[in-house]
């Protein structure tokens, strides 16, 4: 169901369930976090379908007939879903989300948890709780606001309609479109892991608000400043 690789300094997470459009099933949210935690010390990560034509339907429906009468199945299903989506959003390293087909219901909340999301010409978007009688985790609410501002969020929710690339950019669930998702966040994870990694992981933790004024005057002593200002004056690529 997810498949963990690595290529040089970058790590490939792919859902790979084509026998049901990559819907997530509990095992599946799970298997996403161990993933997650095997990445190591990749420089950056790209998270993307393995099945043509689809990144994910979402969660698994067929599951949700049993959580109809289980409320202790509904609990470990919550807690697996964020398990798996906070995975991917705590990892130290860039994370970018290659959308190459339909993207709908929890998927949305999976790519809300990467750095950048990227969208292919075969892109579709849509949140669906609505269209199913649920909702939506609060953790999941709050990150789609974050993106793209409470009305385009309450629109997204209340209707469950889809949107196309152009219109997913315009209102700014995804950052980049483009003909081939997977072919652009290839050439930019590559990009990424050619930058010093220390210094992109304290530029990820202060965009998270994570990070001190004195992790910013640290960096000027540390061995990457060093390397990259000998390499600056020497005209040569760092060696990181």
């Amino acid at each position: 169901m997810i498949h963990l690789t690595r290529t040089g300094n970058v790590a490939t997470i792919a859902l790979a369930r084509p026998e049901a459009k990559n819907a997530l099933p509990t095992a599946a949210w799970q298997a996403l976090a161990a993933a997650a935690a095997e990445v190591g010390d990749a420089r950056a990560v790209i998270l993307r379908s393995d099945v043509s034509g689809i990144f994910s339907a979402g969660a698994d429906v067929r599951e949700f007939e049993q959580l109809q009468a289980d409320p202790a199945l509904r609990t470990k299903f919550r807690q697996a879903m964020r398990e798996g989506i906070e995975a991917i959003a705590a990892l130290p390293m860039p994370v970018i989300a290659a959308i190459d087909g339909g993207c709908f219901g929890a998927a949305v909340a999976l790519i809300l948890a990467a750095d950048i999301r990227i969208a292919g010409k075969l892109s579709e978007f849509a949140v669906t709780p609505a269209r199913l009688g649920l909702g939506y985790p609060r953790e999941d609410v709050a990150r789609l606001e974050a993106q793209v501002g409470k009305g385009m969020a309450s629109l997204l929710l209340f209707t469950g309609d889809k949107l196309r690339p152009d219109e997913v950019h315009k209102i700014g669930l995804v950052e980049l479109k483009t003909a081939r998702a997977i072919d652009t966040a290839t050439a930019m994870a590559n990009a990424i892991a050619g930058n010093a990694p220390q210094a992109v992981q304290l530029l990820k933790r202060t965009l998270r608000g994570e990070q001190t004024d004195q992790g910013f005057e640290d960096a000027f002593g540390g061995a990457e400043f060093a390397e990259g200002l000998a390499a600056f004056r020497a005209r040569r690529n760092p060696a990181w």
